[in-house]
């Protein structure tokens, strides 16, 4: 059995340890319906009168696993999230492994099964894949690369050029665990802590908003934060977005180790919060939907889009300003 080995070049040379690896890791914990591990590509019934959306992305992240997540359930939520908040249904993923020769089986049982208890939770089928495996040192352990394929009704309106001065900007949920959560699980800094990821789908945020009146626009907030977003909806509509610090929900343990090591939680990545734009008249019913949901007790209105040039103003909680400045360097040691 695999389970008992370490990865190999042979694992991926095309014959029977590819088979072995495939069988019983990968189509053990994904296999459906759907997936047929036997063809090289397959079809996709998709509902007529739907907009089909395809996204893509790639994932490397350390450690492997993590409070919270591992790279498996990462890998789906980040792919399902960003169909989600173009107002999308996930239905479809495909799923591209890069296998570091050394990496211990029982790990990679662990991940994928991981993997697929997320694509369920997330209500998604994997159709199709592939495996690679790449020398010892020339890769980070395990990276996947992930398509995602979803529908999306007519009706559904969404994009930054739908942003009005005057709407307001909602976050469902605290920002910056999922990068607190990572980097103390590195154990770099010689700090521990209850901070666990929020990595999961979103879904049951983004839902109720899609079709819903003075919803302009969503966006999960990963990669670079809540302040990358604010700069990204600043440069689309070429106005000022005000954010309120006392507003925005950051978990006390975040804060803390922000402080302690000189960080911004405002930059760090989130894996399972929404951002909104809203009109100023349904900001309340978006709270409304968000704070019934478990997990969005803490959804809040955060900003404001209003005249002004291209920038971003934090207004402190002692009663000051200060520019958020558009993110070049890493805000963390790199972790994803």
């Amino acid at each position: 059995m695999i389970e008992d080995r370490h990865i190999t070049l042979a694992h991926g040379n095309g014959g029977r340890y590819m088979r072995e690896l495939i069988d019983e890791i990968f189509a053990r914990h994904l296999a459906n319906p759907a997936l047929d591990v036997g063809l090289d590509a397959v079809p996709l019934e998709l509902d007529a009168g739907m907009t089909p959306l395809i996204t893509t992305d790639a994932f490397t992240v350390q450690p492997l696993e993590f409070p919270g997540g591992d790279i498996g359930s990462l890998a789906v939520n980040g792919t399902v999230n960003d169909l989600a908040v173009s107002g999308a249904e996930p239905k479809f993923l495909t799923l591209n492994a890069i296998i570091e020769e050394g990496l211990a089986a029982d790990c990679l049982d662990r991940i994928v099964a991981s993997l697929a208890t997320a694509a369920r939770a997330a209500s998604v089928h994997i159709v199709a894949g592939d495996t690679k495996v790449v020398p010892r040192g020339q890769g980070g352990g395990l990276y996947f690369a992930t398509t995602g394929v979803g529908l999306r009704s007519p009706e559904c309106q969404l994009g930054m050029d739908c942003i009005r001065e005057g709407d307001v900007l909602l976050v469902s949920g605290p920002v910056g665990d999922h990068g607190i959560a990572v980097m103390l699980a590195r154990e770099e800094f010689d700090l521990s802590g209850s901070v666990w990821s929020d990595c999961a789908p979103v879904m049951p945020f983004t839902g109720p908003l899609a079709a819903l009146d003075g919803v302009r626009f969503m966006r999960d907030p990963t990669r670079g934060g809540l302040a990358t977003v604010a700069h990204e909806i600043a440069a689309a509509t070429s106005k000022t977005v005000r954010l309120i610090e006392g507003q925005i929900p950051v978990h006390g343990a975040v804060r803390s180790v922000c402080q302690m090591l000189g960080y911004d939680p405002y930059y760090l990545a989130c894996e399972g919060r929404v951002v909104a734009v809203a009109a100023p008249e349904a900001a309340e019913t978006v709270l409304g939907l968000w704070r019934d949901l478990p997990g969005g007790e803490d959804a809040s209105v955060i900003g404001i889009v209003c005249e002004g040039r291209e920038q971003v103003i934090l207004e402190t909680e002692i009663g000051g300003e200060r520019f958020l400045e558009e993110l070049e360097d890493d805000p963390l040691p790199r972790i994803c």
